[in-house]
């Protein structure tokens, strides 16, 4: 039996969601918070994309760090075609108002790719070294180690100017504006950016801790090495 054909649910979420997270990370959310415009500091592809390490956790947990590897590099591959692949269909159909330039989209794949394939085996190590402790730790910490190496790399590389060599600088994101768009302090917008995508990530990792527990819950939990 091959491996698509064997872990089949779990390769098919993070495929799932992966895609997903690079359609929807087009699509600014709508609607304010007092004088903050959510616009200026999340997208919906915010609200999916922390799932892929509830896909990574309960795969680990319930077929160890070799299998949720081997399912981190099908969403690798995932990532980086969908950030090349997608903008262009999207702006094509009419679905968003901008089309991003080749040696830009090369950029924002090289910063999707590499983000996600760094903090996805995070978490699978920082999970594999958690895992006979209390139920919630590992897929908890695991997460949040993730998430935070998942933010600072992809924003910093797609956006900073210090990385310039890989790709053109997007001009919107490096100008200066209110952090988050309401206090009074000014920062380049993709400091903003990265900063309500971490908050976003945290959150949901606390909520993903309910269809984990139930999940893992029907299953034995062996301790496997890595």
């Amino acid at each position: 039996m091959s491996f698509f054909s064997r872990y089949l649910p779990f390769v098919a979420a993070m495929a799932l969601v992966v895609v997903t997270s690079n359609i929807l990370v087009q699509f600014p959310l709508q609607g304010a918070i007092g004088g903050l415009s959510l616009a200026d500091i999340l997208t919906w592809g915010a609200f999916t994309y922390p799932f892929s390490f509830l896909v990574t956790d309960l795969a680990n947990r319930r077929y160890g760090p070799a299998v949720a590897r081997r399912i981190v590099f099908v969403g690798f591959t995932a990532a980086v075609i969908c950030s090349v692949v997608i903008p262009p269909l999207l702006f094509r159909y009419g679905l968003i108002e901008f089309e991003t330039a080749a040696d830009r989209l090369v950029r924002i794949a090289a910063a999707s790719g590499t983000a996600f394939l760094i903090a996805q085996l995070l978490d699978v190590t920082v999970f594999n070294w958690l895992r006979r402790q209390s139920w919630w730790r590992a897929p908890i910490v695991g997460t949040l180690v993730g998430s935070v190496f998942d933010t600072a790399m992809f924003f910093t590389v797609a956006f900073s100017a210090a990385f310039a060599f890989a790709g053109p600088n997007d001009g919107f994101a490096l100008e200066t504006a209110p952090l988050m768009g309401v206090l009074p302090v000014e920062t380049m917008r993709w400091v903003s950016w990265a900063l309500g995508d971490l908050g976003v990530k945290l959150i949901i990792a606390v909520v993903a801790l309910i269809p984990y527990r139930l999940l893992a819950a029907r299953w034995s939990q062996p301790a496997l090495a890595a």
